[in-house]
């Protein structure tokens, strides 16, 4: 399977050139390194050439890696039906520099640029529509970024009594608890509730 993926790879590379920073085989998927500015000829060759035809966009999402120059990934997952065979798409940008939409080419990447904009931050060009999709519309900062705190911002729910939507400080309902992963079968190092009746030797 890695052979077919890594023959693959070279067929892409052989066509795209300078729209790819190079591809990889790891843990039996194929995975294209693409230039952000280069995704829209990258996806649409994707789904034009005979040899890939992969014409099912099964999800993007971002990847926050902040401690790079060009913190966020946007990965594209693919799905080619005829060949039997996925593929994964990555280009790397930062907070300010917008990765152009693939909706020309995919119309249901829509919703998915939408869902990254709105838990990342990551702006698309050429989006109609680029909006929060999951948060509020006052919303204040991008939840999956890896600097987003725990604590300090406000949740929206809607309030019974006062019928309308009330804004409150963020609080954490549950107390932190300590869970013992040991697992049982290895045998604990003290009794386990509902162990106390059993007979010892």
């Amino acid at each position: 399977m890695d052979e077919t993926l890594a023959e693959l790879g070279e067929h892409i590379q052989a066509h795209l050139g300078d729209a790819l920073d190079g591809y990889k085989v790891e843990y039996g998927e194929l995975t294209l390194l693409a230039r952000a500015s280069e995704i829209v000829q990258v996806v649409r060759f994707l789904r034009d050439d005979s040899s890939c035809q992969f014409v099912n966009l099964t999800d993007l999402c971002g990847v926050d890696w902040p401690q790079r120059d060009n913190r966020f990934d946007v990965v594209y997952h693919f799905l080619s039906p005829k060949q039997n065979l996925r593929i994964r798409v990555k280009v790397a940008t930062d907070e300010e520099t917008p990765v152009p939409s693939i909706i020309d080419v995919f119309a249901g990447a829509e919703w998915f640029e939408r869902e990254t904009y709105d838990m990342y931050g990551v702006l698309f060009s050429g989006h109609p529509d680029l909006r929060r999709i999951l948060t509020d519309y006052g919303f204040d900062g991008y939840p999956l970024r890896k600097d987003f705190p725990l604590t300090g911002y406000v949740e929206v729910r809607y309030d019974d009594e006062k019928k309308r939507v009330v804004y409150e400080p963020v609080r954490l309902n549950q107390e932190f608890r300590d869970f013992d992963f040991m697992s049982p079968w290895e045998g604990a190092e003290y009794i386990l509730p509902g162990d106390e009746k059993a007979k010892t030797n």
